[in-house]
């Protein structure tokens, strides 16, 4: 028989017994037929290690090894397989649910005694004693559980920055030199490969803490202007990452609580800066070093709660979705995005590209009753008018983004979305009243005047319907009007 060594790493292992690859996939260990994983990860990574973090028994690793004419040793078990192996996975994954459910009670207890106003660090000494490490996803089930049983919103919001607090470090990733938890492994692993969003996402985290560890030596009134960048940071999560999550996969914490705290320190900072005159003030000071403290737990929340969720749960193809919509943003910081190429040496959304080229040729003339266009023509007619134009269908769902600059960003990978998904918490209740409005024949035109990186634009929200008036769907056009402001002035 062959030996297979679980002390060694998967990397190792695979190089000595190339078949290793197969079996390890058919278990569920699909991560280790991608060649970028398998040099990275797979290096550091030993199969118990990785059986752990995925919920696999070692019984059932042992045995399929086994089968194929190995014998395993080094595997933290009896190198025996009893024959009902099957019935003990069974027993040990309802323990582990048992005990993940208890984890997350205590974690909403302590949560609970913060928000009923409990000294943080009394809270935190408990902690220490009980919690060796948290998992990201614990501390997102248990506020997301604590929302679900009646703690208002609000309220989660307002504890958000001492939530991260009391798990500092007391999170997995910094609990262990080689993390235990993979999402973390993953994130890291991720954030190492050239120009792929969650590098870019954490080259902007290290330059906003640059500024932030200038900030805290001068107190510099343009080192906080220039920190302002964050939210180009920020309107890119909330554009490209929270959505997802809540939309794909029903993670609502990000959507609920991070969302609300980015969108409050950007104001912030924003007012902040518009009161320059008065920088020298004691009140002034105070509220700067309060927000761009809430600014710096927003990276350690990113890093190690947020991140690791994306890392557990996105596709390569939502990676490379998220890689094609984040080249409109402009650089936060100085950090652009850099070019991310498969393992193929390609870039990450040719496919994409090719494919939408391909459609395009394959599709004749679009024929209406003022005339007909073909596809490129209607394309480009729509991309000249001097508009941002968005198309949300009768049942909500965003249907059309014309193409070129935008003063509101519209991803490509929200097209087929509900509309709501894409707004701030804060904004979906007056988005979800417009709409109904326009719905319920109460109103035909909505127009929003607003001040927008020192320009005057329009955006207006109109009804779409067809010639018997029956409701088709909700077009916004977002114009620029300092051309008319400009002309008017002369």
């Amino acid at each position: 028989m062959k030996t297979l060594d679980f002390s060694k790493s998967v990397y190792e292992l695979t190089q000595e017994y190339p078949e290793v690859v197969e079996i390890m996939a058919s278990l569920g260990f699909t991560d280790i037929t991608k060649k970028a994983m398998l040099m990275s990860v797979g290096r550091v990574m030993t199969i118990p290690k990785g059986a752990k973090m995925k919920g696999i028994a070692m019984e059932s690793i042992v045995e399929a090894f086994g089968s194929k004419g190995f014998q395993c040793v080094n595997s933290g078990m009896r190198e025996c397989v009893s024959a009902d192996a099957s019935n003990t996975t069974a027993i040990t994954q309802s323990h582990n649910n048992a005990i993940g459910e208890n984890r997350t009670e205590q974690l909403k207890a302590y949560l609970r005694r913060l928000g009923e106003g409990e000294d943080l660090e009394c809270v935190r000494k408990d902690f220490a004693e009980k919690f060796s490490d948290v998992d990201a996803h614990e501390i997102m089930d248990a506020e997301q559980q604590l929302m679900a049983e009646g703690t208002p919103l609000e309220e989660v919001q307002r504890l958000c920055d001492v939530h991260s607090a009391l798990f500092h470090g007391a999170t997995s990733c910094e609990t262990h030199s080689a993390p235990e938890d993979g999402n973390k492994f993953t994130a890291l692993m991720l954030a190492g490969i050239e120009g792929h969003p969650l590098h870019t996402f954490t080259k902007e985290n290290e330059a906003i803490q640059a500024e932030l560890d200038k900030w805290k030596e001068s107190k510099d009134f343009e080192t906080f202007r220039r920190l302002r960048d964050v939210s180009i940071h920020y309107a890119k999560k909330g554009d490209l990452l929270y959505p997802l999550l809540k939309v794909k996969y029903d993670i609502t914490g990000p959507q609920n609580v991070m969302w609300t705290v980015d969108d409050e320190i950007r104001d912030e900072m924003g007012a902040l800066v518009s009161e320059k005159l008065k920088v020298k003030s004691e009140e002034w000071l105070t509220r700067a070093e309060a927000v761009l403290q809430r600014a710096e737990e927003m990276i350690y929340k990113e890093t190690n709660i947020l991140f690791p969720i994306c890392a557990e749960h996105f596709t390569d193809e939502e990676w490379r979705g998220i890689y094609r919509d984040s080249k409109d943003y402009a650089p936060c910081l100085g950090v652009a995005n850099g070019e991310w190429k498969t393992e193929n040496g390609e870039q990450a959304d040719a496919t994409a590209n090719s494919q939408f080229s391909t459609l395009n040729s394959q599709l004749d003339e679009v024929r209406m009753p003022g005339g007909h266009l073909t596809l490129p023509q209607l394309t480009a007619l729509l991309n000249t008018i001097p508009m941002e134009i968005s198309f949300v269908d009768a049942d909500n769902i965003n249907r059309f983004f014309n193409e070129g600059p935008k003063v509101f960003k519209r991803p490509g990978m929200a097209i087929d979305r509900e509309v709501f998904s894409c707004h701030p918490p804060k904004v979906e209740p007056m988005v979800r009243s417009i709409i109904d409005s326009f719905r319920n024949g109460k109103a035909d035109r909505v127009p929003v005047w607003m001040d927008k990186g020192g320009r005057t634009m329009l955006v207006q929200y109109m009804a779409v319907r067809d010639a018997a008036g029956s409701y088709l769907g909700t077009v916004e056009l977002v114009q620029d009007m300092e051309f008319a402001r400009e002309h008017f002035a002369k």
